[in-house]
């Protein structure tokens, strides 16, 4: 078990990530690229999730995949960057063609988490900034990124602690890829109870956020760590808390498949954050996968996507915590 080349989500072939950045407001827009029209799913856990076309990618229905996938700050007013990231990739016709003389059709799902209440400028009246931040993302894109307090990740809050931006990637070692992108915002904490070790230290990889792991026994920390505190700042409101997250693989999944990697997924927040899934929380992860690698046979699927969505949790905790330890060196 190693990181990629970049330990970024960018290690999988087609992949590109734009960040796009509002400084004055304290916001921004994260949005994955996928190297074409890629099988994609999604799995809302959190109790009060803002979200835009994740019905499309359900596997019973036509078309369950995806050209982009965004993550944004800004509530209901980030969805809007979906719409920048749609019509910017139409204008490259970028999307499906269902008639010859139509515009190409993008299918850009995202999600948004709640940054409403910190330090920016929110007095945006009819002109939110998120549809101009949503076509920002698309001249930004790269396969090297950054981490932390940009994009999605620049107004997002970890319990008490400045939330940001994260992602990892894990090579199988057999021609399999996984890799996470993830924008951290929920109620829970990240670390235990010292306050200095995360909860995700078993799965890190290279030291990637620290190298630090629990010295001595620890007491078992209460069901929501600074429950009164978290109170006060207004954090334990119906969805003033999101987790929000991309997972990839490079292998032929089907629909389904991709769903099962994408439940499987979430575990990777309960590794890393403590509690989740909380009816404050918009918890959602996506799952995409490019078709690159053939998994083979029925039996030997069956193993495989076992062995990714496992993985895939795995890598998801370690971005998680890499996106607030980043955020900490800002």
């Amino acid at each position: 078990m190693r990181p990629g080349p970049l330990n970024l989500i960018t290690d999988l072939a087609g992949v590109s990530v734009g960040n796009a950045t509002d400084e004055a407001a304290a916001t921004g827009v994260t949005t994955l690229f996928c190297g074409g029209l890629w099988t994609a799913a999604a799995d809302v856990r959190g109790g009060g999730p803002g979200l835009r076309e994740t019905d499309t990618l359900s596997p019973e229905n036509l078309v369950g995949a995806a050209h982009a996938i965004v993550l944004t700050g800004g509530s209901v007013f980030g969805l809007a960057a979906a719409d920048g990231v749609a019509a910017g990739l139409s204008a490259r016709n970028t999307g499906l063609r269902l008639q010859s003389h139509t515009p190409a059709i993008p299918i850009v799902p995202a999600a948004v988490l709640h940054d409403l209440a910190n330090e920016g400028d929110k007095a945006w009246g009819l002109d939110p900034p998120y549809r101009r931040l949503g076509l920002e993302t698309i001249q930004d894109a790269e396969v090297r990124f950054a981490l932390g307090s940009v994009g999605a990740g620049r107004g997002a809050q970890a319990g008490l602690l400045k939330g940001g931006l994260g992602s990892a990637s894990t090579d199988l070692g057999d021609g399999l890829m996984v890799g996470a992108l993830v924008a951290v915002n929920p109620a829970g904490s990240v670390y235990m109870p010292d306050g200095e070790t995360f909860w995700a230290w078993p799965f890190e990889l290279d030291e990637e956020f620290g190298g630090r792991s629990p010295q001595g026994r620890m007491l078992a920390p209460p069901p929501i760590p600074d429950d009164s505190k978290l109170a006060r700042m207004g954090r334990l409101q119906a969805g003033a808390n999101t987790t929000i997250a991309v997972v990839a693989v490079n292998a032929d999944l089907t629909g389904v498949e991709c769903k099962r990697v994408a439940i499987m997924a979430q575990d990777g927040l309960a590794r890393a954050i403590r509690p989740v899934h909380t009816p404050f929380d918009g918890d959602t992860v996506f799952s995409v996968a490019s078709g690159e690698v053939a998994l083979g046979n029925a039996s030997a699927r069956h193993l495989a996507v076992a062995r990714l969505g496992s993985a895939a949790a795995d890598c998801l905790a370690r971005a998680i915590a890499r996106g607030v330890y980043e955020a900490g060196k800002g």
